[in-house]
């Protein structure tokens, strides 16, 4: 009998080590990764949210979301984001990105006046997990799953491009399914 759960116990370890071991390896494949470096002049201008997770910040955007990048001299970013409101106002705001690596794929932003950007935890990821060559569709997430964007230089994008950054975003751990689509009327 003693022999029976020494066995016994060694097989349940061995398979709590296992699982415990796939589980750490499919964590490690759904951790977003930014690419390694952007053109930030090439990404700069104009972008149309095709796609977003949800979020508190966006919620009173209905439609015609646009997020609108300049490069200053010091290496920040100027960030200027619009929607439509239900109402049919126009609202924006403004934030200013901080470079966290040499690549400059990855920024924190805020979006908290000027005087009040030093305070800590205020700032929220913004990573370009892809952009095409032509720097046309950009997928901007985190470190974590809470954000996510699909973003485009025009106001649609073809539904084989669309499901292509949806499998990125799937791979790196993101509940595509949360996803609302953004309308852009003309």
């Amino acid at each position: 009998m003693q022999n029976f759960l020494k066995t016994s116990l060694s097989c349940v370890a061995v398979a709590c080590f296992g699982l415990f071991a796939s589980l750490t390896t499919q964590a490690e494949k759904s951790k977003p990764q930014a690419v390694s470096q952007i053109e930030i002049d090439q990404y700069a201008g104009q972008w149309y949210e095709i796609a977003h997770l949800p979020m508190y910040f966006q919620r009173n955007c209905v439609s015609n979301t646009t997020a609108n990048y300049t490069l200053h001299s010091d290496k920040t970013v100027a960030v200027l984001n619009s929607c439509r409101t239900k109402t049919g106002e126009t609202i924006s705001s403004q934030g200013v990105a901080y470079p966290q690596n040499a690549g400059m794929s990855q920024l924190k932003v805020s979006f908290l006046p000027a005087g009040l950007r030093w305070i800590p935890f205020t700032k929220g990821d913004y990573w370009i997990l892809r952009v095409d060559p032509e720097y046309k569709v950009a997928l901007v997430g985190g470190p974590s799953h809470k954000y996510l964007w699909i973003l485009s230089r025009n106001q649609k994008i073809d539904e084989a491009t669309y499901q292509s950054y949806l499998q990125t975003a799937r791979q790196y751990g993101y509940d595509v399914t949360k996803l609302l689509r953004t309308t852009h009327p003309e």
